[in-house]
């Protein structure tokens, strides 16, 4: 049986939009924000050569110079303000979240509550300084080394240094306020728009390419079916669950006896979601990043690591495939689903699984269930980040497409419209509560007539 709230849902109309003024209003804060941040990408850094960064940049375009400036929504191609974008954040809460999981101190903040809350995300917010401090250094010497400054020195360090890392936090405060103003994942939204808005450049180059004969017609609308057939997949799967039964008994509660219940556990095919990804390409692309901006003092063992383990090489493949399904179980079973915490909670709630014994043997069935769903979860995961970089490397795509990015936009974009179509419920169930107040208010309202008259 459809539930009522289920039904409402499928009968919500995008017409009620104009009706949410509440809705309106968060989309609108959210659009303002956004363009904020684009607008910040066009701000460049003080003391870069322009011409210089420009040349360097197209000809690391197809490379990790691609797949830094998809991430930084072109912020690192201009050099802009806002060059090391909301990775260094991301890379931080990630970080805290798996010594949340490890660090008994911090898994105890975990469990009070609202208070341990602001604790975890201000420490997170102390990472992330020093996380940006260390990158934009690097990249400041980086950019030395490689000729594109005008006047080297340490005052340029310095000013490179405040200004990058001043626009991370900057950034990190807009996440925040459009998660807590806005609609959506505020931090998700920034990397959603940086993707977003390099594919019409990127697909302008792709077609001229196709034009100048340097790809064949066949190749573009392969890679253009391709496209669509992975985010087809992507969507797909990102839906797709695997639900254990659960059964709470009946039980006395107060004065009134509630039945027995039949619920399920929602387990995610891909609970780990693109964390996995993003884990596996920042470890993988650190030594392509290093020799990229360092210009020509490459070292033999340098050389030997780019020559094995670069971009599009069947041992980058196959330890990128690695990783991501080490990581895929690592998160997931350190933070994203605990076994024995489920089992736990699920055993303090009085609900048990049907034919299995509630606490340590319901704890090793969940295990069991996540580690078979896993399986076709982290191959998933696999399949869609090492596919794009396989037809990249044979058919010399001139932009970086990856699988990442389109877990990414995908994701985001799933989430941010069922936020959306939350609200819109949201907002027919508070005009259904005005409606029927209305209408006991005006039953209540009964005409009484004067006294009768003997």
């Amino acid at each position: 049986m459809v539930s009522a709230a289920e039904q409402m849902a499928a009968n919500t109309s995008w017409a009620a939009l104009g009706k949410a003024k509440d809705l309106r209003s968060r989309i609108f804060f959210t659009v303002g924000l956004l363009i904020v941040y684009r607008l910040g990408t066009f701000i460049p850094v003080p003391g870069i050569d322009g011409v210089a960064l420009r040349e360097f940049m197209e000809q690391a375009q197809t490379g990790i110079g691609g797949i830094l400036t998809m991430f930084t929504g072109g912020a690192l191609g201009r050099m802009g303000i806002f060059a090391l974008g909301i990775m260094p954040y991301i890379t931080a809460s990630i970080l805290i979240q798996l010594l949340s999981s490890m660090v008994p101190a911090l898994e105890q903040l975990k469990k009070e509550g609202e208070i341990g809350r602001k604790k975890i995300n201000q420490y997170t917010r102390y990472g992330t300084v020093i996380l940006a401090t260390f990158q934009a250094y690097g990249l400041a010497v980086s950019l030395e080394t490689g000729d594109l400054v005008t006047d080297p020195g340490w005052y340029f360090r310095a000013a490179c240094l405040i200004t990058l890392v001043g626009g991370t936090m900057f950034l990190m405060w807009l996440g925040e306020q459009i998660t807590a103003r806005g609609i959506g994942n505020g931090i998700s939204l920034i990397i959603f728009v940086g993707v977003i808005a390099e594919v019409p450049a990127a697909l302008a180059q792709f077609f001229a390419s196709g034009r100048s004969g340097a790809i064949s017609p066949v190749v573009i609308i392969g890679v253009i079916l391709m496209v669509v057939a992975t985010i087809t997949f992507v969507v797909f799967l990102e839906r797709a669950l695997r639900k254990i039964a659960i059964q709470y008994p009946r039980r006395q509660v107060g004065m009134k006896m509630t039945e027995a219940q039949t619920s399920h556990l929602p387990v995610k095919v891909n609970p780990a979601g693109v964390i996995p990804a993003i884990f596996a390409s920042s470890l993988l692309l650190l030594p392509v990043t290093i020799s990229t901006f360092s210009g020509t003092s490459t070292g033999p063992i340098m050389s030997t690591i780019l020559a094995y383990f670069g971009p599009g090489q069947p041992l980058y493949l196959l330890f990128f495939a690695g990783m991501i399904v080490f990581f895929a179980y690592f998160y997931t079973f350190n933070v994203s689903f605990k076994p024995d915490e489920v089992a736990e909670n699920l055993k303090n709630q009085g609900g048990f699984i049907p034919g299995i014994r509630p606490g340590k043997k319901t704890a090793e069935h969940l295990e069991y269930v996540v580690n078979r769903v896993l399986v076709l979860g982290s191959a998933y995961l696999a399949a869609v980040c090492l596919l794009p970089e396989i037809l990249r490397g044979q058919f010399a795509i001139p932009f970086y497409f990856g699988g990442t990015s389109v877990l990414i936009v995908v994701s985001v974009a799933m989430d941010t419209i069922q936020q959306v179509q939350s609200h819109l419920l949201a907002h027919q169930y508070e005009g259904l509560i005005q409606k029927s107040q209305l209408r006991g208010k005006g039953k209540g309202r009964k005409k009484r007539g004067g006294p009768a008259r003997r």
